[in-house]
C-alpha cells in the first residue's frame, strides 16, 4: 500500500471499544491486506502527536445473510479486518466535540 490514508476505513466505536479506549486501545476497520506497519504509520500520520505501541490484528469472516424475506437464498456480507491499536502516549479523540 503506497497511501496510508487509504489503509484505515474507520474507526468502530462499540460500547466494547469505549471501555478499550480507556486503556489507550482503539480500534479500526482496516483493508484486507494492510499489514501491521503500514497500519502503524497510518495512525501516526493521521493523528498527529501520537506514538503506536502496539498493533493487534484480527480478520473476521462475513455473515450468512438472507436475501429476501420471500426467497430462501443466502447471501454473505464482505469480510473484513479489525486493528486493536495501543498508544504509547497521546489519545484521540473521535467526537471532536466543540471547544469554547
Amino acid at each position: 500500500m503506497n497511501d496510508l490514508y487509504s489503509v484505515i476505513k474507520r474507526p468502530l466505536i462499540t460500547e466494547k471499544n469505549s471501555v478499550l479506549g480507556e486503556q489507550n486501545t482503539y480500534c479500526f476497520e482496516v483493508v484486507r491486506n494492510a499489514n501491521k506497519i503500514e497500519i502503524r504509520q497510518a495512525v501516526e500520520a493521521l493523528f498527529e502527536g501520537v506514538k503506536v505501541k502496539s498493533v493487534n490484528t484480527t480478520a473476521v469472516k462475513g455473515q450468512e445473510r438472507r436475501v429476501s424475506k420471500r426467497s430462501a437464498r443466502m447471501g454473505r456480507s464482505a469480510d473484513t479486518k479489525k486493528a486493536f491499536v495501543t498508544l504509547k502516549e497521546g489519545t484521540i479523540d473521535f467526537y471532536g466535540g466543540a471547544q469554547g
